[in-house]
């Protein structure tokens, strides 16, 4: 029986591929083409149809490195096709794997009409279903050649990532160029044996129910006559009927399928692909929607519906048209599928701000479910930005990645760090490109790791990351698996219709509690440097913005900038998508991105200078705008400006080794003369913060060739080798501040270090010229703590993460993400390290040999101490997707804060990342804050106007420290009302009203308030 099932096997797979596939188009007539090549970027779709073209035949190159062609495709319909159904079939030289990944085309009618999408996958284009014969035939094809990078080995260096550096030559060829006759029921009988046969090989081998397969398959096969299938494929089809039939039993798992084309908003291509991929995608779908009447399709990320309402408004009515019916389907409610690790509080309740408001203004439509299949990695501060936001569930499939442990659940609660709970959905499909092969559905089944409590999960189906989206192949799989024995049951459902199915029979599903933290892409938390930089800075920027354009607009009548800042809130939500922040994106699309943050800078820097201005009015007086929460010198939370200064200047001296010492009284640290910090001194409480014979401001160089992924990925093993950077060119003093300069390898790096006037830290800047290959450079700081878990920042909070590694779940967490700070804290004292612009980090725990004893550690007469090590991770040097990662000249500033709070790490973190701007003005008194809070753990993240123009002042608020806190907040202009509002500034709950307003607030607990002005 068994060489029975393989011979039988081994027959099905070679007369598929030899006969009855090809006989799917058994009459051919070649078309004539040709082309016209756009000289530089695309062009408009009526400047592309108008354009002179010339000939060109199948085998003829075309299309260089990002180049877009323009073919003209024209025949005529053989009259004696009658009565046939008849495609054009188009080859523009694709490579059939990888879909979305090289070139692509969209077919227009000769008026501009978009048709459909042309890929690997999907190169028919109908021309008649009958036809009469003599039809003309007139499509033009806008067709892109995208350089296909996954050809070959996948992650060599390549200069093809930007068109700067590709190159002209062109890369492909173009295949054949055919009308064709479509034989329906032969394909049929394709997809007839293709579903049984991929059942047949997923069904135990002494199955009854695979034997019955085989034997109907065999039967189905002798039926065919090799030298005329389409004439016997209603016989093979007829041997299939009764296995085709046979229903699943109740107990099978359910499979929700949603049409779905995952589409990175930029990654191997600029963000102009994108916007046509979207379009090509967009119309391939609205194609098949009206084509196969259950299927439904889900496109997330409301900027890219955005680009199609601006750049393609065919398609885009063509959409709005389906959305009307319910059939495409606005999902996830973000601005893009971001990062959410990185993006800070507020853009982040940004992300689902605008987001929602695109989908509601355009159609009227709220989403319950967060949409994240691809992002690496999920912050523990989301679930409350998520409920917040309005919504309540969440989907993603990356955690299946994970390479060390696997998550434990399918269908859970998350909940976040302020208790804050998602109904949260990991396809066990474990792909977010599924095609319904049985080798999916049936990894699906036995993967489920909620069986016994809940029997369906969710497959989005279609090719993604290029683009693609479903097929007409797949949506024929899913009609003969929507009841067949043996397999999951398959339906087409939209993603509401399976998180309230999922939700109602699973009521009491298990909780996870934390970050969803991603066993890979470590190194998305580094590389890219600059493009994270001026995520980092434009967050800020958009602060003082909103900040001080609203206190303009209240105080002085200065006209609030709603469009401008609308549009510069979009442009920094876009580039946080999960392939531009996390640095795993193309050179061209990093060169553009520091481009972008320069001019949103500028942009911004105009906003914020126009509305001081307004606020300091005429006259020689020198004003102080200080917009930092926790605002320093006398100002109150929230922002306000005054002329005060510091006290208590640093001292410097020399010491015998060529080090130096500084001093201001509340701090004293010693560099030596390698320019390490081997003490820095807490006068206050008496505590030296620096391990003995291991110092700080330590410059470590490592190996970094991961073993795949070389822009997201860093592995454990990097650390099994490193270099210490302890040898100095020079380190001289500054003033009072200590300068050190290194050199190694062709890299090298000026740092200064300072003590400021009357702070109890001490700065770091540091300057690397980073020329390294496949290196990663981190600067360590050893402390002296005691301590077994650490915090970070995370979205309005913070998350605490173990120094240990006890199990392989802590080991796991060998790199990880802050937003401004570390605090590493045993009961009465802490240090914290603040970064204006750095994110991945690692700490690691040691225990050092006593000191009052001859034993140690493991000894009997000594003490042992800990030392828990932190490092921030400032460069990395990877060779994919971008050569040139980091290559150039870069900044970073730390501060280490001995004797820390986590109070004073929450103040300082805002604080250092937000300077005070000086501005020309009046004599009169300092211009007071809109708004004041009078408990240090309350954080005003955001004040700012009502999107809705009414002129209501917004302001948003978390307490910080992970405890319960009662606040009033004091608004410095009349109110008529106060209102509890959720993050589209839609009412909650009304506030009683008065001079101040008291809340109550629980553990990071977030609360969004709209006051109307008097």
């Amino acid at each position: 029986m068994h060489d029975d099932r393989a011979l039988i096997e081994a027959r099905l797979r070679r007369v598929l591929d030899e006969r009855i596939r090809p006989a799917v188009y058994p009459l051919r007539h070649p078309l004539t083409v040709t082309v016209w090549t756009a000289p530089d970027e695309p062009v408009p779709v009526a400047e592309g149809l108008a354009a002179p073209a010339r000939p060109i035949a199948p085998g003829e190159r075309w299309g260089a490195p990002w180049g877009t062609s323009w073919f003209t495709v024209t025949g005529q319909v053989p009259g004696e096709w009658a009565g046939r159904t008849v495609e054009a079939l188009v080859d523009l030289g694709f490579t059939e794997s990888m879909p979305g990944f090289q070139c692509e085309g969209l077919v227009h009618r000769p008026d501009g009409t978009p048709v459909k999408g042309l890929n690997p996958r999907n190169q028919w284009i109908r021309i008649g279903d009958p036809v009469s014969g003599g039809e003309l035939v007139d499509l033009r094809i806008e067709a892109a050649s995208n350089p296909e990078f996954f050809h070959g080995r996948p992650y060599r260096p390549t200069p093809l990532g930007d068109r700067e550096t590709a190159g002209r030559a062109p890369m492909y060829t173009l295949g054949a160029v055919d009308l064709a006759v479509f034989d329906h029921e032969v394909w049929d009988l394709v997809h007839d044996l293709e579903v049984l046969g991929e059942l047949m090989t997923e069904l135990p081998a002494d199955s009854a129910r695979r034997w019955d397969i085989l034997r109907a398959v065999e039967a189905a096969l002798d039926a065919v006559d090799l030298q005329d299938v389409n004439a016997s494929a209603p016989a093979a089809r007829a041997e299939l009927t009764t296995v085709l039939s046979a229903p699943a039993p109740a107990s099978t798992h359910h499979i929700s399928a949603v049409g779905h084309a995952h589409i990175d908003s930029a990654w191997l291509w600029p963000l102009r692909e994108t916007v046509r991929k979207v379009a090509r995608t967009a119309a391939n779908m609205t194609a098949l929607i009206e084509q196969e009447p259950d299927f439904v399709f889900a496109m997330s990320q409301a900027q890219q519906w955005a680009w199609l309402k601006e750049h393609r408004p065919e398609v885009y009515a063509r959409v709005r048209s389906a959305v009307s019916e319910g059939r495409f389907l606005p999902t996830g409610g973000m601005w893009v599928e971001s990062d959410t690790n990185m993006p800070g509080s507020e853009a982040m309740a940004r992300q689902f701000v605008h987001g929602k408001r695109f989908f509601l203004d355009e159609f009227g439509i709220e989403n319950d479910e967060v949409w994240l299949p691809d992002t690496f990695g999920f912050a523990a501060g989301l679930p409350q930005i998520i409920r917040a936001a309005g919504s309540s569930r969440l989907l993603t499939q990356k955690i299946s990645w994970s390479k060390t442990n696997s998550f434990p659940h399918h269908t859970f609660l998350w909940e976040g760090i302020d208790g804050s709970r998602v109904f949260t959905h990991f396809p066990p499909v474990d792909t977010y490109n599924c095609t319904l092969h049985g080798g999916e559905l049936a990894h699906a089944a036995r993967n489920f790791k909620d069986k016994g409590a809940a029997s369906r999960s969710l497959a989005p189906t279609g090719y993604g990351d290029g683009g693609g989206g479903t097929t007409r192949e797949m949506v024929a799989k899913a009609k003969r698996l929507a009841d067949l024995e043996g397999s999951p049951t398959v339906r087409w459902e939209r993603p509401e219709e399976f998180f309230t199915a999922a939700e109602a029979e699973y009521p009491d599903p298990p909780v996870w509690v934390g970050e969803l933290y991603l066993e890979l892409h470590r190194a998305t938390l580094t590389s890219q440097a600059q493009t994270k930089q001026g995520n980092r800075r434009s967050e800020q920027l958009l602060h003082e913005a909103e900040l001080w354009a609203a206190t303009a607009a209240v105080r002085s009548g200065f006209p609030y900038p709603y469009e401008e800042l609308d549009r510069l809130w979009k442009t920094v939500l876009l580039h946080q998508f999960h392939d531009i922040l996390p640095g795993s994106s193309i050179a061209w699309v990093h060169r553009e991105a520091r481009a972008t943050y320069r001019a949103v800078a500028e942009e911004l820097g105009r906003i914020i200078a126009e509305a001081q201005s307004a606020l300091a009015g005429d006259g020689p007086a020198r004003m102080c705008f200080n917009s930092a929460p926790h605002a320093r010198h006398g100002i109150a939370p929230g922002g306000g400006a005054t002329s005060g200064g510091d006290e208590g200047e640093a001292t410097l001296s020399a010491r015998a080794d060529g080090g130096y010492v500084l001093d201001n009284g509340r701090v004293k640290a010693e560099i030596d003369g390698r320019g390490l910090l081997v003490s820095l001194y807490d006068h206050r409480a008496g505590r030296e913060s620096v391990p003995p014979g291991l110092p700080g401001n330590l410059l470590q160089l490592h190996q970094d060739l991961p073993n795949a992924w070389d822009a997201w990925d860093v592995d454990k093993f990097y650390r099994n080798s490193g270099v210490d950077l302890t040898t100095a060119d020079s380190v001289t003093a500054e003033g009072t501040a200590v300068r050190i300069e290194r050199s190694f390898n062709d890299s090298h790096v000026t740092q200064i270090l300072r003590l400021p006037p009357g702070g109890r830290r001490l700065e770091v800047e540091t300057e690397v010229d980073w020329h390294e290959r496949e290196k990663f450079l981190k600067l360590a700081f050893p402390l002296s703590v005691h301590a077994e878990r650490y915090a970070a920042e995370t979205q309005f909070g913070h998350v605490y993460r173990p120094t240990h590694v006890n199990t392989s779940w802590e080991a796991a967490k060998f790199e990880a993400c802050n937003h401004r700070f570390v605090h590493v804290e045993e009961p009465g004292w802490g240090v914290a390290l603040v970064t204006d612009s750095t994110y991945g980090h690692d700490v690691t725990r040691t225990v050092r040999p006593g000191t009052n004893g001859a034993g140690g550690a493991g000894g009997t007469g000594g003490r042992p101490d800990t030392t828990v090590t932190v490092r921030a991770s400032l460069l990395r040097a990877p060779r994919f997707p971008d050569p040139e990662t980091d290559q150039g000249l870069h900044r970073f500033r730390h501060t280490l804060i001995p004797g820390a709070s986590i109070g004073d790490a929450v103040r300082e973190g805002h604080a250092f990342s937000l300077p005070e701007r000086r501005v020309d003005g009046a004599a009169e008194a300092a211009v007071q804050p809109l708004v004041g809070v009078d408990n240090d753990a309350v954080v005003i993240s955001a004040v700012k106007l009502a999107d809705d123009g009414s002129g209501d002042v917004v302001v948003r608020l978390y307490e910080s420290v992970g405890g319960r806190a009662t606040v009033n907040l004091t608004p410095g202009f009349a109110v008529t009302g106060a209102t509890r509002c959720d993050l589209l500034e839609r009412p909650l709950a009304a506030e009683e009203c008065g001079p101040r307003l008291a809340l109550a607030l629980g553990p990071f607990e977030l609360v969004t308030l709209r006051l109307s002005r008097g």
